[in-house]
């Protein structure tokens, strides 16, 4: 056997720097507000390093099991049943701002829908894998990747949670690209798509409010317009090189709970352009070290896996950015690495010691 590399080290050192800057980033955007709620400045710092703790450790074991190990189909079956059952069980529990997203375990809460994500990408990296050339095929290709997207994506806009449901199917769209689907297959799956997110905007009044408030924010400025406009103002007013680490005027009370998905406007207005700039680097290295690693594995199973984890990293990363600049509708969509939260952070550090692991075959 020959003796594997070690582990993709530029990959883990943006993981490290991203994640280390996250938390910090997340006690300036939440000091204030804590201090004034829970008497506690560093309250949602202190549960944000608990759970990079526990991300980190996550990472350490994945980055060490052989990532062939998934393409164990009663592992996968075991872990499909655990997801659905849990996208099931959320949506009977008690709403939290509006929403049933998680499954709380004392003062902390886990979201199903996270590790969705993961097991969608580990089972179409298994699937795909073992067609060849049979991808091409509509019915034998596309169509079973598509009913278990879809499954998922249903479940998860049943909590109600669009964005996440646009994200797992957009991962399956890039991983069916790469394995080599036929265009006009991909083609009618975009525009299927489209319609079904058009369909999606429209039954939801909210969501339709949304999209209008996106075209012209001005037009309502302390409704559906309110945080597009506040975040607008902290980008604008951080200039080139910010107002300064923790001197933030937004997280005020302008911009709702800062440290969740408009972080990245905060950023803007303490560190400036050269933040923002600093930050777009880190997570374009970051998909670059993916896509390196995606092309460079020795078998189609590891490619597809590195290819669907860090097309969701990219997806989303890309989303945060556009909402949180007004290039797309407000919807919430937290920054990977960098926003608060728990299980969102958990579940990116595993994907990413997958990632890690494939490196060492690359």
């Amino acid at each position: 056997m020959s003796k594997k590399r070690p582990y993709d080290f530029i990959l883990f050192a943006v993981i490290i720097v991203l994640l280390a800057f996250g938390i910090n980033m997340v006690f300036s955007a939440s000091m204030y507000i804590d201090k004034e709620l829970y008497r506690d400045s560093f309250y949602h710092f202190k549960k944000q390093a608990v759970w990079a703790g526990l991300g980190l450790i996550a990472m350490f074991f994945t980055s060490k099991i052989d990532y062939k190990i998934y393409k164990n189909r009663k592992i996968i079956a075991f872990g499909m049943i655990v997801t659905i059952v849990l996208l099931v069980i959320v949506l009977f529990l008690p709403a939290v701002k509006g929403a049933k997203r998680w499954i709380g375990i004392g003062s902390f809460g886990i979201q199903p829908s996270e590790l969705a994500k993961l097991m969608l990408v580990i089972y179409t990296a298994d699937n795909l894998s073992r067609k060849g050339d049979k991808v091409k095929k509509f019915t034998k290709g596309v169509v079973p990747i598509l009913l278990v997207a879809g499954l998922f994506a249903g479940l998860i806009i049943a909590e109600p949670n669009m964005s996440t449901s646009v994200i797992i199917v957009a991962t399956a769209f890039a991983m069916l690209f790469v394995s080599g689907a036929e265009f006009w297959h991909l083609a009618l799956l975009f525009l299927s798509g489209v319609g079904l997110g058009v369909v999606g905007i429209l039954a939801a009044s909210y969501r339709f409010r949304r999209f209008t408030a996106f075209l012209n924010p001005w037009a309502d400025p302390l409704g559906d317009g309110y945080q597009a406009i506040q975040s607008l103002y902290a980008l604008g007013a951080g200039g080139l090189f910010g107002v300064g680490f923790g001197q933030s005027r937004q997280k005020n009370y302008y911009i709702p709970e800062a440290q969740n998905d408009f972080i990245f406007s905060i950023i803007g207005e303490e560190l400036g352009f050269i933040g923002v700039f600093f930050v777009i680097l880190l997570f374009t290295i970051l998909v670059w070290r993916g896509i390196k690693i995606a092309l460079n594995c020795k078998d189609k199973f590891g490619t597809l896996l590195a290819t669907g984890i860090t097309s969701l990293l990219a997806i989303q990363t890309s989303i945060n950015f556009l909402v949180v600049s007004s290039s797309m509708p407000v919807t919430g969509v937290t920054l990977p690495l960098i926003s608060y939260g728990g299980s969102s952070l958990v579940f990116t550090l595993a994907s990413l010691g997958i990632l890690l692991n494939i490196s060492r075959d690359s």
